[in-house]
Formats: structure tokens, sequence, C-alpha cells
């Protein structure tokens, strides 16, 4: 076991002159979170959707538009 250990820890010292020092930031900092294209697209096909839950707790989507034609 000490053979793996030491193993991993020699390429993990090798990995680190490859591609730097792992990054420290400052962890009570707040998330920045950035709406690309690609996301704002996805909230735009997900917005047709509602989820329901039926008598056991079970969730699934349903389309606004089905909805709109039951009632």
């Amino acid at each position: 076991m000490a053979h793996v250990l030491t193993s991993f820890m020699g390429l993990t010292e090798r990995l680190r002159f490859v591609f730097g020092p792992a990054t420290r930031l400052d962890a009570d900092a707040p998330v920045v979170h950035k709406h690309d294209e690609f996301e704002q697209a996805s909230e735009e096909d997900l917005s047709h959707f509602v989820v329901e839950t039926d008598s056991t707790g079970h969730h699934y989507a349903v389309r606004r538009e089905d909805l709109e034609r039951e009632t």
C-alpha cells in the first residue's frame, strides 16, 4: 500500500511541474455565475415545461401547452 501512495505522490509532484500548482481561491468569496448563450437557450427551452408531482411524490415535466389544453 505504501508503494502505491508513494507512486501517486510522485506522479502528482511531476504533474505540478507541468501544469503548475493548484489554485487557491478565497472560499468565502461569492461565486460569480455568468450566463452564456448556451445557458440562455437552455433556460428558454426549459421555460416551456412545468414540474408536476403526483400523489406518490414522483416528479415529472409537463409542457405548458398540454396543461393549457386540459383546462
